[in-house]
């Protein structure tokens, strides 16, 4: 057996064994993926490198007595000089043991508060120690500790929950429409408040740019949304063919808004990633809300934020002269009756 292996990758370690073995390796990387740890591909290649080659020096060490390190190295493919190094360095003490310490220190004497960075400052000022933020990052992650200060995000991608729904873009820009309920767009805007923020839910008839529904609520919520769309369905007949324009809001990709328009028999339809320009009738309408009436109201109470979006909405509905028609949304709305 021991002269099988010192022929290197003649006969033991033949070019087939070894890439069966290296197929055998990747096939448990994406049986380790599957299992939900970490893919090998987000790993950085210096990392895994490193861990491999140290695994590779393991194993032929493991199995010095019974084969020739020679036809070992040959068959990972590493050096006999790389592993001899290995070696020399395994009875050496950790040479980072001492600012392991110092940064340990300093980590526990900030109640585990300070991060990389801080600790990196508290060690060149305090201790007169020349070290790089990187490294220091290097010791903790070998420490395994992290600042409490800074808790992981608990919050998921939409795409992560179970009632994630996302619509093709149907409407297209195609903001011209040929009778009234026949093309909608909807959005949600943030009016600034006296204490806090108030949120308004509007649905905009493409036909006429009549206002069909609106809700000001304190919380930008999916309730607020249902109850817009609720709003707008008691005002206006709505039959089949309806298309309903929304950007990727959580609200508008949520399980109670896909069963209310399946319900209501409408087609939703969905702005691309950030492209606000999809659902430009909809910004056109907030941006004359703000510009024209509430900017001259700055910082109102929640009731009167109330009271201003319903009066400048009436006003938009049945007064306001639009350029485009010489007419309101309301008289233009008429004359297609």
């Amino acid at each position: 057996m021991g002269s099988d292996v010192s022929k290197g990758r003649g006969s033991l370690f033949s070019k087939a064994d070894r890439k069966a073995a290296e197929s055998g390796d990747r096939a448990e990387r994406v049986e380790t993926t599957a299992d939900g740890e970490c893919s090998a591909k987000k790993i950085p290649f210096r990392i895994a490198g490193t861990g491999a080659r140290a695994a590779q020096y393991r194993t032929i060490d493991h199995h010095k007595e019974e084969f020739e390190v020679k036809g070992m190295c040959d068959f990972f493919g590493v050096s006999r000089a790389g592993y001899y190094a290995w070696v020399k360095r395994l009875g050496k003490a950790d040479p980072d043991q001492e600012r392991m310490k110092q940064v340990q220190v300093i980590y526990e004497t900030s109640h585990k508060t300070y991060g990389y960075r801080r600790i990196t400052i508290q060690l060149q000022r305090k201790q007169g120690l020349r070290i790089n933020h990187k490294a220091v990052l290097r010791l903790m992650h070998k420490l395994g500790i992290r600042s409490v200060a800074r808790k992981p995000s608990p919050y998921r991608k939409v795409e992560d929950l179970g009632t994630y729904h996302r619509y093709p873009n149907v409407l297209d820009r195609d903001f011209v429409a040929s009778r009234p309920n026949q093309k909608w767009v909807t959005d949600i805007t943030y009016i600034r408040l006296e204490q806090g923020w108030a949120f308004l839910s509007i649905i905009k008839d493409l036909y006429d740019d009549f206002i069909v529904g609106h809700i000001l609520h304190d919380r930008n919520s999916i309730a607020l949304v249902i109850q817009t769309l609720q709003q707008a369905k008691q005002n206006e007949k709505v039959t089949d063919g309806l298309v309903l324009h929304s950007d990727q809001g959580t609200q508008y990709t949520s399980q109670a808004y896909h069963v209310l328009t399946a319900q209501y028999n409408i087609t939703p339809s969905m702005s691309r990633r950030a492209n606000c320009w999809d659902n430009a009738p909809a910004e056109n309408f907030f941006s004359h809300l703000k510009e024209e009436y509430l900017r001259h109201f700055p910082f109102p109470t929640f009731e009167q934020a109330r009271q201003l979006t319903t009066e400048y909405i009436h006003f938009y509905n049945y007064e306001r002269i639009q350029l485009k028609t010489r007419q309101t949304p309301y008289e233009t709305r008429c004359l297609s009756l």
